[in-house]
């Protein structure tokens, strides 16, 4: 008992996604973007508990206060609405339209990506070929066509996004599963009798879903601009609500006036969008290395 506790214990082994988290807390940018996405999420979650003033409460006494303003920490908008409590409310759209169709996508995207590319043949040329109409033309303008055909609102402009993005994850998956249907282990799971939906569960989803959700990651920062540019060009999310694109096209009256206040919305989009690219480039480049 004395012998075994003396000699050194073998370091324990990480799985491969416990790998790619200790690496990912292992870089500094990828963790300060993380806990700066983690604050605007929660407070977004949280608003209605947080000490903010009626987002929707308007006051033409108020209009367009300085930063800095007692009772107005961010200033008030055109209409003399708080600032700060427009920005932390409308994170909640915005980040939810950034999100959602990118998650969407993902699930539908790879379903395709992953049949196309493992079954191949004509099932393969009749999806990809498919998915190529939509690659003709490009995404600002597909996503404003399709919510100009459908009208302004949230739900349309989720349809119209997650559309739009569904054509490149779907690219991504094909190609990735392409490379892993000629492997060695997907010939003996065949060998054994395996069938292809088994194989596909079991052998081929597991290698693949990787890189397609660093991929589909990165476009989350895209997804987010393109809804706060749908918001800004009247097809996207309706007045009164707040959202960070609806924000800039209400606020670009204001910007000789107080150019500070009208940047915010702005500044929110970019420092998120910034965010998420850096922490996916984080996780990109921590599922590369391999133990």
């Amino acid at each position: 008992m004395a012998l075994a506790e003396a000699l050194p214990r073998a370091p324990r082994r990480r799985g491969y996604w416990g790998g790619v988290l200790h690496r990912v807390r292992r870089d500094p940018v990828a963790m300060v973007c993380a806990v700066i996405l983690a604050l605007l999420i929660l407070s977004a979650i949280f608003a209605p508990l947080l000490p903010l003033q009626d987002p929707y409460k308007a006051s033409m006494i108020a209009r367009l206060k300085p930063i800095g303003t007692p009772g107005h920490l961010l200033g008030t908008d055109e209409q003399g609405r708080d600032m700060l409590a427009r920005l932390i409310y409308g994170g909640r759209l915005t980040l939810m339209i950034g999100l959602v169709p990118v998650v969407l996508a993902f699930f539908v995207g790879s379903t395709l990506g992953v049949v196309a590319g493992f079954v191949g043949g004509r099932t393969n040329t009749i999806i990809m070929r498919t998915v190529d109409v939509f690659f003709a033309f490009p995404s600002v303008l597909l996503a404003i066509a399709i919510s100009g055909a459908l009208g302004a609102g949230v739900v349309n402009s989720l349809v119209s996004l997650t559309v739009v993005f569904i054509p490149p994850i779907a690219r991504v998956a094909e190609s990735v599963t392409s490379g892993v249907r000629s492997a060695d282990y997907i010939d003996a799971a065949r060998a054994t009798g395996g069938g292809a939906l088994t194989i596909m569960r079991v052998h081929v989803i597991g290698n693949v879903l990787g890189p397609i959700f660093v991929y589909a990651s990165s476009l989350t920062s895209v997804c987010m601009i393109l809804a706060a540019g749908l918001s800004f060009l009247g097809v996207g999310v309706k007045p009164p609500e707040p959202e960070w694109g609806l924000m800039l096209n209400t606020l670009r009256t204001a910007i000789y006036i107080n150019p500070m206040v009208a940047a915010l919305p702005g500044a929110m989009i970019f420092i998120t969008s910034l965010c998420l690219n850096l922490l996916s480039d984080g996780l990109r480049s921590a599922m590369n290395v391999k133990d």
